[in-house]
């Protein structure tokens, strides 16, 4: 059986069978064999091969890496946990948003404290017309299901949809920007998801806490991890069912 993963994220990077050749010093004829039969490479030429192609090792061969293995390189993915959102310390969010190049995706609500940071909405300008793909999230204002947080956090009738109508006026200088996309979701957020490129911090969600009083872990993507590539398919669930956002 043919291995479409792996074939497609050859295209999708404009590589072909000789540059993986290259890569891993193997023939060309074993590098077809690895997508046209499905054969499994060696440990070491899969890490090169998911480097090369920006994919984990366990999305391109789902079974090759062993389930004991796999939980010790989610270990390895977690690089701290903070006991609330509001201790990751401000360097950290600088770090990550100074060095996304590629991608940025949040999944909130309304995210407030990132508009704090005075420079953020026009960093995302400049990162999306050098190139990046930006995507943010938020929760829909309208919704009952923004209704129900805003009282499960005890905020009040109709605060966090107010805070989200707040927080989006900030963002309307992004509406035009190429490479920018704005949607609203309507689903029940379990976390709070903030991606820079191979780096992540999920906020996680605790019944009657607000998102800034609840446990944070900062993720590095490892080429064999699946923890970060969890969170990321989850963002993708979320947004194929969201609409465009409007202002």
């Amino acid at each position: 059986m043919s291995n479409e993963r792996l074939r497609d994220a050859l295209l999708r990077n404009g590589l072909n069978y000789e540059h993986v050749s290259k890569a891993t010093g193997v023939d060309q004829k074993t590098v077809e064999r690895w997508v046209t039969k499905g054969r499994t490479p060696y440990p070491r030429h899969r890490h090169t091969i998911a480097a090369l192609v920006r994919e984990t090792e366990g999305y391109l061969w789902p079974d090759a890496v062993a389930p004991q293995r796999k939980a010790e390189i989610t270990e390895s993915e977690l690089v701290k946990l903070y006991p609330h959102r509001n201790s990751i310390p401000p360097d950290l969010w600088d770090h990550l948003i100074t060095n996304a190049t590629q991608h940025v995706e949040v999944l909130v609500h309304a995210g407030i404290f990132l508009i704090e940071r005075p420079t953020f909405v026009r960093d995302l300008a400049r990162k999306a017309e050098a190139g990046a793909r930006i995507r943010l999230n938020f929760g829909d204002p309208a919704s009952r299901e923004v209704a129900r947080r805003s009282d499960e956090e005890q905020l009040g009738k109709g605060t966090l949809g107010s805070r989200i109508r707040n927080a989006l006026a900030f963002y309307r200088p992004l509406q035009d920007v190429e490479g920018v996309e704005m949607r609203f979701h309507r689903t029940t957020l379990y976390n709070s998801i903030f991606r820079f490129d191979d780096e992540m911090i999920i906020n996680t969600h605790v019944y009657g806490f607000q998102g800034a009083h609840a446990p944070a872990l900062h993720l590095r993507r490892l080429s064999a991890g699946d923890l970060f590539e969890t969170y990321s398919e989850s963002f993708e669930h979320v947004w194929n069912l969201s609409k465009p956002a409007t202002f």
